[in-house]
């Protein structure tokens, strides 16, 4: 039985079958129908444009790894549009998806952005009530560290509290930011900490007040102090945001953000000694949060570049392939477009040669 739309949802659907068929026309390849156009849509609440890009994302990608012609009406892509999972890369068949659970839908920012139960960070619950347990967020190794880093979404105004308990939680020092809160004039990131001095937020069962903002060329360092409420313990957390990252696309040049790399592991190594004997687990420190907006691909992006630049500084070798390989596995989809896996090959090479670890010959 067909789904019953609303006069925007319609347009929507009309909207979207008009650019994708024009394309499927244009390459002599099946039309796409009217019903699995609406349960695409409806994986993705009926944002048109968010589905025209995702569509054509999904089409460079199967192009460059040789897949010439996209049938919708044949595998893979009829499962992955009839299904609603639709996306650019391909996952493990038979994982666990809490993100799917009808209260915790509300919770995540795209509907298409798995978070696996496997790896994903799990909050206390409140009042022994396990649907107070999701936030879409995952552990993700880093270099000689189990979960070095929770790769998570840009926090909504409804999971603003949830995010702070993660911190709280997870006795995280450094935050890490890689979008702004708006982008081309869209919605990218709540504001889930207080901008002005001095001032205090409060989010649950922590308030949060900013002690000091420091501005440089490329991102902004904000020094946050946390509080629990029930205990009144206070905790120092630091908060990066990078400004420098294009609305699309991926950076010209690496030697900012790998610049950025380089100051949040020293202020993460800085708030780790800071606690002295407080600290008993692993010696590079609690996790890092990092996040953009969907918390996938500029954080796959960031943290695959911090591993193997890690890698590469301890012992003279690396393998992007395998570490975004291993990342999907726990972070699903880290690592959105073609263009980002291609930047993290440049940007390591531009830094090798930077400090002449590679020939600029080679």
């Amino acid at each position: 039985m067909a789904a019953e739309l609303t006069a925007e949802e319609e347009q929507a659907t009309k909207q979207f079958l008009e650019e994708i068929n024009k394309w499927t026309t244009q390459h002599g390849v099946s039309p796409l129908s009217w019903n699995a156009a609406v349960k695409f849509l409806m994986a993705r609440k009926f944002d048109v444009y968010r589905a025209i890009e995702l569509f054509h994302s999904y089409r460079d990608t199967r192009l460059k790894e040789g897949i010439v012609k996209l049938k919708p009406h044949e595998e893979p892509l009829r499962s992955e549009l009839l299904s609603g999972k639709f996306t650019i890369l391909v996952i493990c068949i038979g994982l666990s998806f809490p993100y799917r659970q009808p209260y915790n839908q509300q919770k995540n920012r795209y509907g298409d952005v798995l978070c696996l139960d496997q790896t994903r960070v799990k909050l206390k619950s409140l009042n022994h009530d396990e649907r107070t347990d999701y936030i879409n967020a995952s552990f993700m190794d880093g270099y000689k560290q189990k979960n070095a880093y929770i790769g998570t979404q840009g926090p909504l105004e409804k999971t603003y509290n949830d995010f702070w308990r993660m911190v709280w939680e997870q006795h995280v020092l450094v935050i890490v930011m890689t979008t702004r809160i708006d982008e081309s004039g869209r919605k990218k990131c709540g504001q889930y900490w207080p901008l002005d001095q001095n001032i205090r937020g409060n989010y649950g069962l922590i308030s949060v007040k900013s002690l000091a903002v420091e501005n440089f060329k490329h991102y902004n360092k904000t020094t946050l102090e946390i509080q629990n409420t029930e205990s009144h313990e206070r905790r120092q957390v630091i908060h990066f945001q990078y400004l420098s990252w294009p609305d699309y696309g991926v950076p010209s040049s690496a030697t900012a953000l790998i610049d950025f790399r380089s100051a949040v592991r020293h202020q993460q190594g800085l708030s780790v000694q800071s606690l002295g004997n407080r600290w008993k687990g692993h010696p590079g420190g609690p996790p890092i949060v990092v996040h953009c907006s969907a918390g996938i691909g500029r954080t796959g992006t960031l943290c695959t570049l911090d591993i193997c630049l890690s890698q590469l500084e301890d012992v003279g070798t690396l393998n992007i392939y395998q570490t975004v390989r291993r990342m999907r596995t726990q972070r699903a989809f880290s690592i959105q477009t073609p263009d980002q896996y291609y930047f993290c090959y440049t940007a390591i090479i531009e830094h090798a040669q930077k400090k002449n670890l590679l020939s600029a010959n080679h």
